[in-house]
């Protein structure tokens, strides 16, 4: 099921198989009350112990089965550690009542408090333990969010394998480790533990009241003396970006403007140290909102981080950055540009296989039809100014002046558009080809100036790369043969050229919208594609599984 309980799982069959053999020779009281409930479940479609519903209706059903209907739950410290494990859940960004914490401390009161402990009574505490230890460790491993139902064109679904959790669960619960085998089914990439970390701190200032607000007014900068320097400078204490011990003083100095800088840094906007309209709208953002974009990110890092080994490439979306990783450290990083809010670059993964030298760009259908023609319609000369050939289908150059442009793009265009090769190509020198069904690529850009932009979605869904011959050279990884000045030069001669990589390499694309430095710097990123707020309400709403099962069978 994960690292932990994968590794146990061969002591797990034997503990199981030990308890159905001496089934008989030790009776449990609560035993039968258990077989009616997991008959329940099985045959009558579901089954709810108080207010809470058991979602699990494959897994449970199994452990208990194994265990001839005895309860798994004997070991006061098993107990104790799943819920622990479920209040500590909300450090993790999620809701301990979505494992049954109130319903499961309320039973244990009632069982402590009777002198002679009811079967049935018993039977609901086993139960509803085991349902809140699938449901938790469900979330930690896949997330409590359906990727796909926000997203059809999901790829990165994950599976449990040829692995039974029925048995891999039970000897996690008798292992007499369970906190160690349930800490091990959460990501333990740096990424998600600084982002906890985070998370705990920013919870720390809700509880203390959170921030100040700045009033609105006038734009300050350094210098300057204005009652609101006072809340900016105790609001920049509370996050750190300011020393705390500084001054309360009216007065806009040297540490504010650096404070300042900080702040706008860290919340991806202008740190030209100045407390205008912007940087004071990003400072008068509650705690809260901040704590829901961390609990967001947590929950992408749950999605995808369980599969990130070895060296891959990372288009951070939000961040407009792209990431070269190497054995879980990033080893080289470059600015990127990414696709209009109306042309969303897409979250997907892939494998680079090959890069081309001087390419040319075939126009995809949805430019072709929003840019391209009706450009053409308004400036016979586009074509020729943007270097650009028509083929039919027999490879054949069509003359433009032969098409009859108003038909279209009503209909179906015929032909092909192709961009020849050369410095003013859209894609530039140098592009990277990792298959997918949205067209999208890494690639060079004619349109440099762009990079120094703070907001840098400007494509049309492909990924322009700043340094694009570093990557190229990182990719090869043949530095004698390969390097970026070599590639470059061999770019220069015009020739069109693929070359492949000796290996092709990972290539996600993803969407992050808060990350933290490895010095506990917390990056706050604008949501460009509105993207955040879906996740956040499906995090707070009701459990359930999703659609796609996790285990090669119908559902949990």
């Amino acid at each position: 099921m994960a690292r932990r309980l994968a590794r146990l799982l061969l002591v797990g069959i034997a503990i199981v198989l030990a308890h159905a053999a001496a089934g008989d020779a030790q009776e449990d009281p609560a035993a039968e009350s258990i077989r009616r409930m997991v008959e329940q479940i099985q045959f009558a479609g579901g089954l709810e112990i108080g207010e809470a519903r058991i979602a699990s209706v494959t897994v449970l059903p199994e452990l208990y089965a194994n265990r001839d209907f005895h309860r798994a739950w004997t070991d006061p410290k098993a107990v104790e550690d799943l819920l622990a494990a479920i209040r500590e859940s909300k450090e993790d960004g999620l809701d301990p009542d979505d494992y049954h914490l109130a319903p499961l401390e309320r039973l244990r009161a009632e069982i402590a408090a009777g002198q002679q402990q009811e079967p049935e009574l018993l039977a609901d505490y086993d139960v509803l333990l085991t349902d809140a230890l699938v449901r938790l460790a469900y979330h930690l491993l896949f997330g409590k969010v359906d990727p796909e139902a926000l997203d059809a064109h999901w790829n990165l679904a994950r599976e449990i394998g040829d692995r039974n959790p029925a048995m891999a669960m039970q000897e996690a619960i008798e292992s007499g480790a369970l906190a160690a085998a349930i800490d091990d089914l959460k990501p333990q990439d740096g990424f998600y533990l600084r982002l906890k970390s985070a998370l705990a701190r920013y919870d720390g200032i809700r509880a203390g009241g959170g921030w100040p607000q700045v009033p609105p007014g006038p734009v300050l900068k350094k210098g300057m003396s204005d009652e609101r320097v006072t809340a900016i400078r105790r609001r920049l204490a509370i996050t750190g970006d300011l020393p705390g011990d500084a001054a309360d003083s009216p007065v806009f100095d040297d540490a504010l403007e650096e404070g300042v800088k900080r702040f706008q840094t860290r919340h991806q906007l202008g740190a030209d140290g100045t407390a205008g309209a912007k940087t004071v709208e990003a400072m008068n953002v509650p705690v809260e909102q901040r704590i829901g974009e961390m609990r967001v990110n947590l929950e992408r890092a749950r999605w995808v981080l369980h599969q990130l080994e070895g060296s891959f490439v990372l288009v951070d979306i939000a961040g407009f950055e792209l990431l070269f990783v190497r054995n879980e450290e990033v080893v080289w990083r470059t600015r990127v540009q990414v696709g209009k809010p109306y042309r969303e670059t897409p979250v997907f993964r892939s494998e680079i296989k090959y890069l081309v030298l001087n390419p040319t760009w075939t126009v995809p259908p949805g430019i072709l039809n929003k840019d391209v023609i009706p450009a053409v319609k308004r400036n016979r000369g586009y074509l020729a100014k943007k270097n650009m050939r028509i083929y039919d289908s027999n490879d054949r150059i069509v003359d433009p002046a032969s098409i009859d442009w108003s038909r279209y793009p009503e209909r179906r265009f015929p032909y092909r558009l192709v961009q020849e090769a050369g410095a003013d190509n859209a894609l530039g020198r140098i592009k990277f080809i990792f298959p997918n069904d949205h067209a999208v690529f890494l690639h060079d850009t004619p349109s440099r100036f762009l990079f120094d932009k703070t907001d840098r979605t400007f494509s049309s869904g492909c990924i322009r790369v700043e340094h694009p011959f570093e990557l190229a050279a990182l990719l090869l990884n043949e530095p004698h043969r390969w390097s970026a000045a070599q590639l470059a030069a061999e770019a220069a001669t015009g020739k069109t050229r693929t070359i492949f990589l000796p290996t092709p390499l990972p290539m996600l694309l993803l969407y992050w919208t808060v990350a933290v430095d490895e010095d506990g710097t917390v990056n706050f990123k604008p949501d460009v594609y509105g993207r955040d707020a879906a996740i956040l309400k499906a995090l707070d709403g009701e459990f359930r599984f999703r659609k796609r099962p996790v285990v090669p069978r119908n559902e949990l």
